[in-house]
């Protein structure tokens, strides 16, 4: 007894020195307590002593129902008794139910209770995993202080897990493998200009363009030549989280906020702290998450979904998108002060279509690459390939064409590309850069004049073929001064 004694009151020392270095916030109403005892004074007495100490505090006087209770409940403590049979001292009901507790929940704080105090059974529950030994009668002081440290205990062990899995994540973020921004284009000069000039700022920026155009790529430029390039750049891509989660995803969560919400989450707000947060595609952000945003923008804290504790958070926000904002603003699906917010720059990232002079340049930087990637160090393209190139319309911008040049590179049984060994769906457009302009009437009159030329003037035949009426059609060639031929006049 004098030596279980000694154990405990070493442990007592380390357990007060923790609960002395606590902050003064530890002293609310924090943490749940599950005590298990088949004595139905002890599980009153407890309730009332430490329902004025923590949040919450559940009694058990059956064992048998700790699973169904860790489920229930996810108590931060368990104070468990050793012995539930009349007659039985020995304490292995109480070391079978901790083992089954530490196979649920290999976190959750268990203190063993008990009347019968031995040495070596407080060593032995040590090591399958109890965090304290108490001896009844109880001091409720030292209970208590015990406890309290138990649910700190709790709570910094999620928080280790939390970062660990953070630190994951930021990992993957800067391994991603990136490519550098190639382009000589006078439209490419432009937007670079504008970058240098941005991205030593605090400012938001907003950067647009079509799909493929190297909206990421821009946005990554801008965090690596800021002050916070030493901080990772979080991306999230707003196409591809679940609606339901995406307050959880952005905010975070408490333990308990929801069915699936089994521990703490910190969202990729609070992750990006420090840094830069890169929300892609925000055209495709939910209305009523966007007031959230807007807010959490506003007073630079975020408040995880279940708590109501808000948390400072210092990030330097860049936003993409491939929409026309302004619409989606005048049709109510977005709202105009959030994108003033974040619309503080925009830069917008021209299509590959309006840079001529980069898409061999783009080629070769591609092929360098996927050269080395799949051993064909002397490939090389012919003239007549990068003629090809030269000539196609890319509707999907820079990706289609770092596509295009690596399913090439696969494929080739040569030392060499040639036209050949490119596939584009529309292989139409490759021969004739001007055969479809951007107006809208001119790719109207384009198309009435090919439907004629497949019909041989059949005006009948050519609406059709255009989901036209006979009159419409006749009336867009008075419209276009062109006759049945297809011939102006």
């Amino acid at each position: 007894m004098e030596g279980l004694r000694l154990v405990m009151g070493g442990m007592l020392i380390f357990f007060t020195f923790m609960s002395n270095i606590l902050t003064s916030s530890l002293m609310e109403k924090k943490g749940t307590i599950l005590v298990v005892d088949d004595d139905q004074g002890v599980l009153r007495s407890l309730e009332l002593l430490l329902d004025e100490e923590f949040g919450r505090v559940h009694t058990l006087a059956n064992p048998n129902l700790i699973p169904e209770s860790l489920s229930q409940y996810k108590p931060d403590a368990i104070l468990l008794d050793m012995n539930f049979s009349a007659g039985r001292h020995s304490g292995n009901e109480g070391l079978y139910w901790l083992r089954e507790i530490r196979k649920r929940d290999g976190d959750v704080m268990v203190l063993l209770f008990t009347a019968y105090a031995d040495i070596d059974l407080a060593v032995k529950a040590m090591k399958e995993g109890a965090m304290d030994f108490v001896v009844k009668p109880w001091n409720n002081e030292r209970l208590i202080t015990t406890l309290r440290t138990a649910v700190q205990l709790r709570k910094s062990r999620h928080q280790v897990k939390d970062l660990s899995r953070q630190k994951e994540g930021l990992s993957a973020e800067l391994n991603k493998r990136t490519f550098d921004i190639i382009g000589d284009s006078s439209a490419m000069g432009e937007v670079m200009r504008v970058v240098e000039k941005v991205a030593p700022t605090e400012a938001n920026v907003l950067i647009s363009g079509e799909n493929g155009t190297g909206k990421e790529l821009i946005a990554r430029e801008i965090h690596n030549r800021s002050v916070r390039s030493g901080a990772p750049m979080i991306t999230v891509d707003l196409t591809t989280v679940n609606e339901s989660l995406f307050e959880s995803e952005l905010f975070g969560h408490v333990k308990g906020a929801f069915t699936d919400a089994r521990s703490d989450r910190t969202g990729r707000l609070e992750v990006a702290d420090g840094g830069t947060l890169f929300l892609d595609e925000i055209g495709n952000l939910p209305y009523h998450m966007q007031a959230k945003l807007l807010t959490v923008l506003q007073n630079r804290q975020v408040t995880p979904v279940g708590s109501n504790e808000p948390r400072p958070i210092d990030i330097r926000l860049v936003s993409a998108t491939n929409k026309d904002m302004n619409r989606l603003i005048g049709e109510g699906r977005f709202r105009d002060d959030l994108f003033y917010r974040i619309n503080t720059i925009h830069i917008e990232v021209p299509p590959l279509r309006d840079r001529d002079e980069d898409v061999v340049l783009l080629a070769r930087y591609y092929l360098h690459h996927y050269r080395s990637k799949y051993g064909k160090d002397r490939l090389t393209f012919t003239p007549e390939a990068l003629d090809k190139l030269r000539s196609y319309h890319w509707p999907g911008n820079v990706r289609e064409l770092r596509h295009a040049v690596e399913k090439a590179a696969i494929l080739t049984e040569s030392s060499t590309i040639g036209p050949g060994d490119f596939f584009f769906h529309d292989e139409t457009s490759v021969s004739d850069k001007e055969q479809w302009p951007r107006r809208f009437e001119d790719i109207e009159k384009k198309a009435i004049i090919r439907a004629l030329a497949n019909n041989e003037g059949k005006l009948t035949t050519a609406a059709e073929e255009l989901g036209l009426t006979r009159q419409t059609l006749y009336n867009k060639l008075k419209k276009y001064r062109i006759d049945a031929s297809g011939k102006p006049y």
